[in-house]
């Protein structure tokens, strides 16, 4: 972005730096800005890095910068302080709509209700108050632009990216459960928008199946009882990417048909299979089609919301993996 060249940056964030969407900002900012300055912290508590960016954006002063760049939830930061950013470029990375996550994908206020109308003030309040607003895909893009009555030119796409120090092609032998069988695997935070049941049905198709065996990384609600089927609540991720490393077959997502924000999103696992150089099978919507096509090596498609879909394709990839 031309509004970052050269210039000296405030990045703001309340998000732990080490986020990997913030270092993916900052190592930007790094290479286009003259000069760059970062007010955020590590800390794991949300109430902690509050503090931390409200005490500093309180007391500093905004001569020595030429843009403030708000990372991760720049509702919490312009409604409140855009009187001091009077006269700089306003740079927001809108990652998540409080509107669109609470209301309409979590569903936790009722549409049209007094909460459901803030959350669409804050975001509306907050898009208004940036000259610039950088988006994780052009469907959001095109979303943000018309729910919020925004100009579409004001957003740009930065599409995610994984952590390579991490997550790369590596060869690992199967654990021995899984010896002479077809890994699947799936790791994520169980979201709505994920669809995991979508996934759990799929796994229940297959059930008891000899040839595959299934890896499912996540806090899953629902689990299917089969021999073939292994869960872990939570992996750290050097050992996420060992399991990873060893699978034929991962699942992306997202495969939620009925939560609009998933045809919008490309899922963050993604990018790690692609880093990774695993095959992967991908929910057929606009966002994931932005970067993937079934011409790339290793890329699969199903219908949303389609467990016996998901199942097939599993089936049917592995047969012609093993031609």
């Amino acid at each position: 972005m031309k509004e970052l060249e050269n210039q000296r940056v405030l990045f703001i964030t309340t998000k732990n730096t080490d986020y990997i969407r913030n270092t993916q900002e900052m190592a930007l900012l790094s290479e286009k800005a003259a000069q760059l300055t970062v007010f955020g912290s590590k800390s794991g508590s949300y109430v902690k890095r509050l503090a931390y960016v409200y005490s500093h954006l309180l007391f500093c002063s905004m001569k020595r910068c030429d843009v403030v760049f708000a990372g991760f939830s720049p509702q919490l930061i312009l409604p409140f302080f855009g009187w001091k950013f009077r006269g700089k470029t306003v740079v927001i990375d809108f990652f998540i709509s409080v509107y669109d996550t609470m209301v309409c994908d979590r569903k936790k206020f009722r549409k049209g209700g007094i909460l459901a109308r803030l959350c669409h003030w804050l975001d509306k309040r907050t898009l208004r108050g940036a000259d610039a607003c950088i988006c994780d895909t052009n469907a959001h893009g095109d979303y943000f632009s018309s729910e919020f009555a925004v100009p579409r030119e004001n957003f740009h796409t930065l599409y995610l990216e994984a952590d390579t120090s991490v997550y790369y092609p590596r060869k690992r032998t199967k654990p021995a459960e899984a010896q002479g069988r077809f890994v699947v695997l799936y790791f994520g935070s169980v979201l709505p928008l994920q669809g995991v049941e979508v996934i759990t049905e799929a796994m229940r198709i297959l059930a008891e199946d000899e040839r595959f065996f299934f890896y499912f990384i996540g806090p899953a609600s629902e689990r299917v009882e089969a021999s073939n089927i292994r869960y872990f609540d939570w992996l750290a991720q050097e050992q996420l990417a060992e399991y990873i490393a060893c699978a034929d077959l991962c699942l992306a997502g997202h495969f939620n048909a009925g939560i609009e924000k998933a045809k919008r999103t490309i899922p963050g696992k993604a990018y790690i299979y692609q880093a990774m150089e695993k095959p992967m099978i991908l929910g057929d919507n606009p966002a994931n089609r932005e970067l993937f096509d079934e011409s790339m090596e290793g890329i699969f498609f199903v219908p949303m919301g389609d467990a016996q879909a998901l199942a097939d394709r599993i089936v049917d990839i592995s047969v012609h993996r093993e031609l």
